[in-house]
């Protein structure tokens, strides 16, 4: 009996083998219902977000939800433009074809210089300022200039002198003639070696007078031109235009050339033609082709992206950069404003 009590005992019994499985099929029993009631929370959350903030929308094709979103206000309606448009056509003529990038020129710039050595006494111009044609902008010290004109001056009035004295001396020797001739038509004595010589000096005097009048006319010239060189002495402006650059100042000394001294100028100022300036920009060889005479452009300045200025192409340059590759292109500028100015970074556009 008590041995059949203890075999009932173990097989109640429970094994560490046995407990260990049991306890693991727990533990998966427990994790499976955890991500059932994840699931069916999530699903409920969703369903109650579709039907609180999405529509259905039928359409032809497919049944799509969209967002709702909340009514804006009529008046608030704003269009907003489009981002970094270009221009596409000029004046509703044309396509653009072509981009190019260049600078502002001008075809009318000059250094300002004196065709004679001189210390410079004045200079009447500065940066910025507009100056006519044949304005004075600067004056060089014409002492000794001035010298040699009073002197060429003073022997014009001497030779004026010397014509005037062998007038009254051709006019002595008219007369004397004239006395001899009557004499001999009187019948009154007259040698024919008298009325030789008289006639003579009459000649005499005629050619002396010639010649006199000969040395006056190249004084009068030497006056003229020591009047041109004291003008040499006055810097002008040789067209209209703006001054871009002031170059020398009173008490240095101006020459034609670099005479190599540190104090020699060889530039007053330089002069720009504003009515002159115009675009240069390089094309790509590969696309020169696109490229010809009158052809319509829209030039924009990197000062001012939101100007376009119109344009045209004058000529394209018959030679090639061999390093960049590219042919440069002459660009006609159609309007006049103050605000282009030479130098400036510009691009352009061309349009079929």
């Amino acid at each position: 009996m008590e041995n059949e009590n203890t075999e009932l005992l173990k097989q109640l019994r429970i094994d560490d083998k046995q407990r260990g499985t049991s306890a693991a099929g727990t533990s998966v029993a427990a994790l499976a219902l955890y991500c059932l009631l994840s699931c069916a929370l999530g699903g409920a959350g969703v369903y109650w977000y579709l039907t609180q903030h999405v529509k259905p929308q039928t359409s032809s094709q497919s049944d799509t939800f969209t967002l709702q979103q909340p009514a804006k206000p009529q008046e608030q309606t704003v269009l907003e433009p489009l981002a970094e448009t270009k221009p596409t056509s000029v004046d509703g003529d044309g396509e653009k074809i072509l981009d190019a990038s260049g600078y502002i020129t001008a075809r009318r710039v000059a250094t300002v210089s004196a065709e004679v050595m001189g210390r410079i006494m004045s200079v009447d111009v500065e940066e910025g300022m507009y100056v006519k044609q044949d304005q004075i902008i600067a004056r060089l010290d014409d002492t000794e200039a001035q010298v040699s004109l009073r002197l060429t001056q003073a022997q014009v009035e001497t030779h004026r002198a010397n014509i005037r004295s062998l007038n009254v001396q051709l006019e002595e020797a008219r007369r004397v003639l004239k006395r001899l001739q009557n004499l001999e038509k009187a019948g009154d004595f007259a040698s024919q070696s008298q009325r030789t010589k008289a006639q003579s000096d009459v000649d005499k005097f005629i050619a002396d007078i010639a010649s006199a009048r000969a040395n006056l006319k190249v004084a009068q010239l030497q006056v003229e031109a020591q009047q041109n060189h004291v003008d040499d002495h006055l810097i002008r402006a040789p067209y209209d235009g703006v001054v871009t650059a002031k170059n020398a100042q009173p008490g240095e000394i101006i020459s034609p050339s670099s005479a190599g001294g540190g104090f020699t100028r060889t530039g007053i100022c330089t002069i720009v033609d504003m009515n002159s300036l115009e675009i240069e920009v390089d094309v790509n060889e590969s696309f020169i082709g696109r490229v010809e005479a009158n052809q319509k452009v829209v030039a924009t300045l990197d000062a001012y992206p939101d100007w376009q200025i119109p344009a045209s192409v004058i000529a394209i340059i018959p030679a090639a950069d061999r390093a960049k590759a590219t042919v440069r292109v002459r660009i006609k500028i159609e309007i006049v404003d103050p605000k282009i100015l030479p130098d400036m970074s510009v691009k352009v556009s061309f349009f079929d």
